[in-house]
């Protein structure tokens, strides 16, 4: 009688959805390197570069060389710079102040390095340095979204060297946000990084019409947006790292930073959407709002979070407004806000143009 073996074959099954599982990431993992490579390579810098304290940060300079006033544009998560220009806001600007408008660490063409945790605060901090490089003083400094966020704390940790803030669309008190666990995931170790060099910038593009259409709701995309903004560019795996980790960061950050916020010196403009569908615009811009000893709110009908896209020109006055808090007669004695080492020219006060009406809310 023979007796059975305690040992059972391996099944084959298992071995072959091994195989298939490890070809189909091999080839998401080769469409995505590719898909990386033609997007840098179709989306060159634009710009320049500044480095400090190690890190390499891109940015674009517009208007004239001779204004008397500097505004810097940071933009919110998942983006770069290029979205100021296709919202028309830097064109708008740059006719009557000098914009530098930048990448922030991780997105665009900016470096995002290993071993530090890029919170708000520090990105403040690598900003204010990196301005303080290029020569720039009293700047008006608009953050959009998780870029308000940073200029927020731009202005409360350097408040004796910005002019005024614009915070466009921010989220800036803790909320229960279960986007956040997935959209975090990305910034995993090991699964997270397999995840955005296979099928995380795959999916991402199929997703990416989608996540649009939210951001701007309850209006349609605007045209120049939906055809010209580089989209392949923050699918690419060290954005969606830089994004992921952002993601991760939002709550704590927030928690963290608004016990300060009753304290900040520096006046401030805020822009939001009244439809926003990203986040209340009552419960962080409102709330701001009454925090705050120096602020003025514009609500704008009819928008959501991407309102500079949409209300181009009622952002475009609130920088006015934010401009005129800081004009008095101290700027006739200050230097132009030409970059160092440009050849600027000591200019006229920039003409601060009527504000554009807008709905407000309590």
């Amino acid at each position: 009688m023979r007796t059975p073996s305690l040992r059972r074959p391996s099944d084959p099954r298992w071995l072959v959805a091994a195989a298939g599982t490890a070809a189909v990431l091999a080839a998401c993992a080769i469409a995505v390197q590719r898909q990386t490579q033609r997007a840098e390579r179709d989306f060159p810098p634009k710009g320049r570069f500044v480095s400090v304290d190690g890190v390499r940060l891109h940015f674009t300079v517009h208007g004239r060389d001779d204004a008397a006033q500097t505004v810097v544009l940071l933009h919110g998560n998942g983006t770069m710079a290029e979205e100021f220009e296709l919202s028309g806001l830097t064109r708008q600007l740059a006719e009557r102040y000098r914009v530098v408008v930048f990448d922030r660490p991780g997105f665009g063409w900016s470096e995002r390095p290993d071993g530090h945790r890029w919170g708000p605060s520090a990105q403040a901090d690598l900003l204010h340095a990196a301005l303080a490089r290029l020569g720039v003083s009293q700047p008006v400094v608009l953050g959009h979204s998780w870029g308000a966020l940073v200029a927020l704390a731009m202005g409360l940790r350097h408040p004796k060297d910005l002019g005024s803030l614009v915070l466009v669309s921010g989220y800036y008190f803790p909320t229960v946000r279960v986007d956040t666990l997935m959209l975090s995931a990305p910034a995993l170790p090991v699964i997270g990084s397999l995840w955005r060099h296979t099928v995380g910038p795959l999916l991402g593009r199929l997703l990416w019409p989608l996540a649009v259409r939210r951001a701007f709701a309850p209006a349609s995309p605007t045209a120049a947006f939906r055809d010209g903004y580089p989209a392949a560019m923050s699918l690419r795996p060290s954005q969606l790292r830089a994004s992921a980790a952002e993601s991760a960061m939002m709550i704590p950050a927030t928690a963290s930073l608004q016990r300060r916020y009753a304290g900040l010196e520096v006046p401030a403009v805020l822009v939001a959407g009244a439809d926003d569908q990203v986040m209340s615009t009552r419960w962080h811009s409102g709330r701001l709002h009454h925090r705050l000893d120096r602020s003025w709110l514009r609500i704008v009908e009819g928008s959501g979070h991407m309102v500079h896209h949409v209300a181009t020109g009622q952002t475009a006055a609130a920088v006015d407004q934010a401009a005129a808090l800081v004009w008095d007669r101290s700027l006739l004695l200050r230097p132009p806000a030409g970059l160092r080492g440009d050849d600027a020219r000591r200019g006229a006060a920039p003409q601060v143009v009527p504000l554009v009406p807008c709905a407000t809310r309590p």
